[in-house]
């Protein structure tokens, strides 16, 4: 079995970059052991606070937030972080050589049902000077690593550093990462999609026309039925369409004027869509490859449309029409 660190070393990256790496997977076996011990461990239920997005939070978002934070502080190589949970932007290691984005728990409000969580994380360089949000204002194409850690009955990391996405497996006798696929394969095409139903008549008129489409099946001008797929963590989303293909999208939608978008593009949007690209995907706005997207501020928000790469030039193709 090829364990992390050696896959790490084999693919001759940077050891500074591969250290970080490491530290990203141990932040993952502490909130895997954290979620396991559920409610025993008194890690469920809500806390009395809101985070910067006036989202009510889970005591589990502070707990691996913070667990996070004083990991990633810790380690010599981060010059800053950026956190879904926090307002601002942290400064860490002056002489830093990565800045770090990352929501701690993806998907927390499935914390209390048992259902899949997850965290995200998307590294960039640190450019000089201090640190502070115009040096984490990267496109996504300047990120050397991205990953993702599912916390389910098993728990995995997805992972790219620009040669393919590797797939790993946590070992619970070692409480290490095993590699379990060197070349995770997005299929072109595919008859599954993911999508929040109930903000359909939200939509814009692509997205609307484009779903009705999928659900019209074998009677509709697509001439096939398509199952849909909502597990409500972008995480375990995206996690299947790496493991089998698939179109994810949380568009743009008028439902909360102020909010017309939902994903955050540093600690969500960017990484996954990395992966998935990586894996032979493609990811987009509907209008724009979002990891080409110039950010604008540290909690941005964008539409996603991201999976086997067919479906997503067929969905872009309803967007291409107006």
């Amino acid at each position: 079995m090829q364990r992390l660190r050696e896959t790490l070393s084999l693919q001759g990256l940077p050891s500074e970059l591969q250290q970080l790496i490491l530290t990203l997977a141990d932040c993952g076996v502490e909130i895997s052991q954290l979620v396991r011990g559920g409610a025993l461990a008194g890690v469920l239920g809500v806390a009395d606070s809101e985070n910067v997005q006036g989202e009510t939070q889970k005591k589990l978002d502070i707990i691996a937030n913070d667990l996070i934070k004083d990991k990633l502080g810790a380690n010599p190589l981060v010059k800053g972080i950026a956190s879904e949970e926090e307002t601002d932007v942290v400064a860490a290691n002056t002489d830093g050589q990565y800045l770090v984005c990352f929501d701690p728990l993806d998907g927390s409000s499935n914390i209390d049902i048992n259902s899949l969580v997850g965290t995200i994380f998307s590294v960039l360089p640190a450019p000089q000077g201090e640190v502070n949000e115009a040096a984490f204002m990267q496109p996504g194409t300047n990120q050397p690593c991205a990953c993702y850690i599912l916390y389910g009955p098993a728990t995995v990391m997805a992972l790219t550093t620009g040669q393919g996405t590797q797939m790993y497996s946590l070992d619970p006798a070692s409480n290490e990462f095993v590699l379990v696929d060197e070349q995770v394969t997005v299929p072109a095409q595919t008859g599954e999609f993911a999508i929040n139903m109930s903000n359909q008549r939200f939509w814009q008129a692509p997205m609307q026309d484009y779903i009705a489409d999928l659900i019209s099946g074998k009677e509709g001008p697509r001439g096939r039925n398509f199952n849909m797929r909502w597990i409500a963590a972008m995480v375990g989303d995206v996690h299947r369409v790496l493991s089998r293909g698939g179109l994810f999208t949380y568009p743009q939608d008028t439902k909360n004027p102020d909010k017309p978008f939902k994903l955050r593009l540093m600690y969500e949007a960017n990484p996954m869509s990395f992966l998935v690209e990586q894996a032979g995907g493609k990811a987009s706005t509907g209008y724009e490859r979002i990891m080409a997207i110039e950010p604008e501020q540290i909690h941005q928000r964008v539409a996603v449309i991201l999976g086997s790469a067919d479906e997503v030039d067929t969905c872009l193709g309803y967007h291409s029409k107006g």
